[in-house]
């Protein structure tokens, strides 16, 4: 149990019966009346976010996690196949319980966050920005970078994503995991 004065941004907690993550936390002193922390919490099954008020003092039933690093194997299925860096172990988690997992190729490493009491996956997250390679699209034409318009292009794990007119087949590219958007062109 923790005080909910001591939720900070990353505190897991578990109420109503789900499990939420502190996203956003604010210590709220007014000028009449009691201290209490305005919280916006996240869902870790679904992912919605709400906004919580608790007042100073009130008890919280906090949850350990682990954080761990897990290397991505294959796919099976609806679940892909996750190896621990650590023991050798293999594990299945579902597709979406990964954040980012369209983006994923055999051999990336990810960040799997778990229930440490019940040793339960809560999710796993691919790392913010990631390197692919374009497979396809249509072909590119000299000059064609004065203005921001994009195009659709597959890259190698055939996730498809908006490129600016100047990406061709082969080029490189870093790409947001979080929504998909194209970075920048990566030079080697």
């Amino acid at each position: 149990m923790i005080n909910a004065q001591d939720i900070k941004n990353g505190t897991c907690i578990r109420m109503d019966g789900s499990l939420y993550f502190c996203v956003e936390f604010l210590h709220v002193k007014p000028g009449k009346g009691n201290t209490f922390m305005r919280t916006k919490l996240k869902n870790v099954v679904d992912g919605r976010v709400l906004e919580r008020r608790f007042n100073i003092g009130e008890k919280l039933e906090d949850v350990r996690v682990e954080r761990r690093p897990y290397q991505y194997l294959y796919a099976e299925g609806g679940d892909d196949i996750f190896m621990d860096q650590e023991t050798y172990d293999q594990i299945p988690i579902n597709k979406e319980l990964v954040t980012g997992s369209a983006f994923m190729k055999e051999g990336d490493m990810v960040e799997v966050v778990r229930d440490a009491s019940t040793d339960t996956v809560l999710y796993a997250e691919m790392p913010v920005k990631t390197v692919l390679e374009i497979t396809y699209t249509e072909p590119g034409i000299k000059g064609d970078t004065a203005t921001n318009t994009l195009k659709p292009a597959t890259v190698e794990t055939g996730a498809e994503v908006r490129v600016p007119l100047f990406c061709n087949i082969g080029d490189k590219i870093r790409i947001d995991t979080r929504d998909g958007s194209y970075l920048e062109r990566v030079k080697e």
